[in-house]
C-alpha cells in the first residue's frame, strides 16, 4: 500500500520533471527562432550540427572504430603537393605536362600510334576509375573525413545543376570533336587515343631515270652499254610530297590539343579546391592519360610532316594549355567561390552552389568523353586473326582493370 506522502513526492517529481522538459524545449526554441535560418550558409548549419550531442558521439564512435592511418600513398601525395589548392593545382600541372613531353625525345620517329593500344586501355581504367569512384562521389555527396560525419543537404535545383554541368562538359567534347571532323573533312577527328588508323600520309613519288608502269606505255627494255650496265642508267631518287589534307589534319589537331590540355589545367584547378586528396588522384588519373596522348600527337605530326625537333616543340607549345586552363580554373575558385567558402549572398538558382562548384562536374563530364567515346571504338576494333585479337583483348582489359585497381589504391 502506497503512503500517502510517497505518492506526493511522486507527483512532485513528474511535475518538476514536465517543468524541466518544457524549460528546455523553449530555451531550444527561443535559441532557434533567434537565428535566422535563411541566412545560414552550408558550412554554417554544419558547424551548428556538429555541436549536437548526438553528433558528437557520432564523431567520438567514429575516431574510435576508425583510426586514422597515413599509407604510404598520403605520405607521397602530401610529398608532392604540399601547399595551397593554388600552389598544388600549378604542381600538378607541371607534373602532368612536364615528363610525357621529354619522354618524347626518346620516342622513335617512326611509332606506331596503333601499338599505343595497352597503354590506352591501362589509361582509360584510370581516367573512368577517378571518375566513378572519386569525382561523381565528390561532386553530389561531399568527401568524407575521418574525425567528423557528414551531413548530405538536398537542395532544390541542386542535383540538377550539377548534372547539367557534367553534361555541358561531355558535349563540349563532342562539338570540339565534331569541328575537327568538319574541318579536316570527314577524316577523323582528335580521338585522344590516336589509335584510330592515323594513315599514313599519301606520297607521290617522283623518280628520274626508268620509270615502271604495267601499261603497254610503259618500261621498254634498253639494250645494255659495253660495261653491262644502262647506258642512261641514273640513281633512284624518291621525293615525298605530303598531302596538304593530312599536313592540315596535323595543324588542326594541335588546335585540339591546346583545347584538350586547357581542360586538363581546369580538372587540376577544381580537383584540389575540392579537396587534397581527390587533387592527386585526379592528377594520377590524367598524368597516365597524357603519356600516351602526347605519344600519339608527336606520331601524328611526324606524320604529317614535322621533323623530330618541330614535332617536340610543338607539343610543347601545347602542353601550355594546361597551364592557362589552371590559371582559368583558379581565378574562378578564388573569384567565383564555392560551397565551403564565406561568401554572402544566395548562389546560383537559389542554391549554395557557386561558379567554383561547377568545374568538378565539367571535369567529369570530359573524363566520361574521353575515357568511353575517344577511345572504346579504338579499344573495339578487331582484326581476322580471333586468337591473336583475343590475346590482345584480354591484355587490354587487364590493363583497364590495373588502372581502375590503382585508384583505389
Amino acid at each position: 500500500m502506497v503512503s500517502r506522502r510517497n505518492k506526493t513526492l511522486a507527483s512532485l517529481s513528474l511535475f518538476l520533471a514536465v517543468w524541466a522538459w518544457n524549460v528546455s524545449a523553449a530555451a531550444v526554441k527561443g535559441e532557434t527562432a533567434a537565428v535566422d535560418l535563411s541566412s545560414l550558409t552550408a558550412p554554417q548549419i554544419e558547424e551548428q550540427l556538429q555541436n549536437c550531442s548526438l553528433v558528437q558521439a557520432l564523431n567520438s564512435h567514429k575516431v574510435a572504430t576508425s583510426p586514422l592511418e597515413s599509407s604510404l600513398t598520403s605520405k607521397i601525395f602530401a610529398y608532392l603537393f604540399p601547399g595551397s589548392p593554388a600552389v598544388n593545382a600549378l604542381l600538378a600541372t607541371l607534373y602532368i605536362s612536364g615528363p610525357p613531353n621529354f619522354l618524347l625525345a626518346l620516342c622513335p620517329p617512326n611509332i606506331d600510334p596503333s601499338s599505343l593500344s595497352v597503354m590506352v586501355a591501362f589509361a582509360v581504367g584510370g581516367l573512368l576509375g577517378d571518375t566513378l569512384f572519386h569525382l561523381l562521389p565528390e561532386i553530389f555527396l561531399g568527401e568524407d573525413e575521418h574525425d567528423k560525419v557528414k551531413f548530405v543537404m538536398v537542395e532544390p535545383n541542386k542535383n540538377l545543376l550539377l548534372g547539367v554541368a557534367i553534361m555541358v562538359g561531355f558535349i563540349t567534347f563532342v562539338a570540339m570533336d565534331k569541328g575537327l571532323r568538319i574541318a579536316t573533312g570527314g577524316e577523323g577527328g582528335h580521338n585522344h587515343s590516336h589509335g584510330h588508323a592515323h594513315e599514313k600520309p599519301e606520297s607521290t613519288a617522283t623518280t628520274t631515270g626508268i620509270a615502271t608502269s604495267d601499261s603497254k606505255d610503259g618500261v621498254r627494255a634498253r639494250k645494255p652499254a659495253a660495261n653491262g650496265s644502262s647506258s642512261n642508267s641514273v640513281p633512284e631518287k624518291e621525293e615525298k610530297e605530303i598531302n596538304p589534307s593530312v599536313r592540315l589534319g596535323g595543324y588542326l589537331n594541335l588546335i585540339a590539343d591546346f583545347t584538350h590540355n586547357i581542360t586538363d589545367g581546369l580538372a587540376m584547378s577544381s580537383s584540389f579546391y575540392a579537396s587534397p586528396t581527390i587533387g592527386a588522384t585526379t592528377t594520377v588519373a590524367v598524368f597516365f592519360h597524357e603519356i600516351p596522348h602526347e605519344v600519339g600527337d608527336f606520331a601524328l605530326l611526324i606524320q604529317s610532316g614535322f621533323s623530330k625537333r618541330a614535332a617536340m616543340g610543338a607539343q610543347f607549345v601545347t602542353a601550355l594549355g594546361a597551364l592557362l586552363g589552371t590559371c582559368i580554373g583558379i581565378a574562378i575558385q578564388e573569384l567565383g567561390g564555392n560551397s565551403s567558402s564565406a561568401i554572402e549572398g544566395p548562389g546560383l538558382f537559389g542554391t549554395s552552389l557557386r561558379w567554383g562548384d561547377m568545374l568538378l562536374p565539367f571535369t567529369a563530364g570530359t573524363f566520361l568523353y574521353v575515357g568511353t567515346v575517344a577511345v572504346i571504338p579504338e579499344l573495339l576494333e578487331t582484326g581476322p586473326d580471333k586468337g591473336k585479337e583475343l590475346r590482345k583483348t584480354l591484355t587490354q582489359f587487364a590493363a583497364m582493370f590495373a588502372g581502375a585497381g590503382i585508384m583505389l589504391a
